[in-house]
């Protein structure tokens, strides 16, 4: 059913690893726009580049649009525009700061990862309709792991591209919270918004397409739950998060390495300060490590850390 339903709606799915985004290109027919939803990790864009440039077969890519600007969904907007010289679109809670490049604000400096600038030429509010691959697609905020987030979705083939705000088993680091601002409200808002849409197929932001969205839902409202109900946990995990996200990023490192990069993520030591702070820093983040082991992420040997 999936490849019938892509194929209607003009999809190629990009399914990419971890570090990037999946890709979602809307290139039905020589007369409308070749659209790319989402570009991926900035170390993965060459790879970007050639996906896209083999699925057109020779045609342009005419429009970027970002459901939102996390590094891992707009790493790629550089190349592609260097390559096509595109149109970029990205949520219009965040033209400004591409505009004047405000890389705090962008959180690629509190993350410590790294995302080329580029020129956006448009932007895309909520309840706006966007025609891609010869449909109606809806724009819909979807706040909670990003507040600027918004997701797609196509009411008469009714599917949903649900970017960070709905995976298969549960949903991404709740950002704004790590900063000690209320996200899990948002999160609870939009898990309700989603909800109420009729549903055959989710293209998330990370990994495989899913059917089963009434469940997926169920999986995602049981984990709010479970994550609002201890804070600490979630910040926990938030910090394992960005530190796998490192290791994706550069496979292995020694543990002085990785001690000096997490010195410079601020969202590292916010972490710390707003529910470890009992515990000093080396050895929340020694406990941190041991944890990733134990449950398979990274190795570590004492000297090294590799990624799994």
């Amino acid at each position: 059913m999936t490849n019938a339903l892509f194929q209607q709606a003009g999809i190629t799915v990009f399914e990419r690893g971890w570090l990037s985004s999946n890709n979602v290109l809307f290139a039905s027919g020589s007369a409308d726009e070749a659209v790319l939803v989402d570009t991926g990790y900035a170390s993965h864009s060459g790879q970007t580049v050639a996906l896209v440039r083999g699925a057109l077969q020779g045609r342009r890519l005419d429009r970027i649009v970002n459901t939102h600007l996390h590094s891992d969904h707009c790493g790629g907007n550089h190349e592609l525009q260097q390559a096509y010289d595109c149109a970029i679109d990205v949520p219009s809670g965040e033209a400004n700061k591409v505009d004047n490049w405000v890389e705090d604000q962008l959180t690629y400096r509190a993350t410590g990862q790294q995302c080329p600038r580029f020129r956006r030429t448009g932007s895309i509010s909520a309840g706006d309709e966007l025609e891609l691959g010869g449909s109606r697609w809806r724009a819909l905020a979807a706040p909670g792991h990003d507040p600027e987030s918004i997701v797609l979705y196509e009411p008469n083939l009714q599917v949903l591209i649900s970017a960070d705000a709905l995976w298969a088993n549960g949903f991404g680091v709740v950002f704004p919270e790590i900063v000690g601002e209320p996200g899990f409200d948002d999160v609870k808002r939009t898990l309700e918004m989603l909800a109420d849409l009729r549903v055959r197929c989710v293209i998330p932001g990370h990994g495989a397409p899913f059917a089963d969205f009434g469940p997926a839902i169920a999986r995602a409202f049981k984990r709010l739950s479970g994550l609002a109900a201890d804070p600490a946990k979630h910040a926990r995990h938030a910090a394992k998060v960005l530190i796998k996200f490192r290791l994706l990023e550069i496979q292995t490192c020694s543990i002085n390495e990785l001690n000096r990069w997490l010195d410079d993520v601020p969202y590292v030591a916010i972490t710390h300060a707003a529910h470890f702070a009992g515990v000093g820093m080396r050895a929340w983040r020694i406990d941190l490590l041991n944890e990733m082991a134990s449950s398979g992420a990274i190795t570590t040997d004492g000297e090294l850390v590799r990624n799994i």
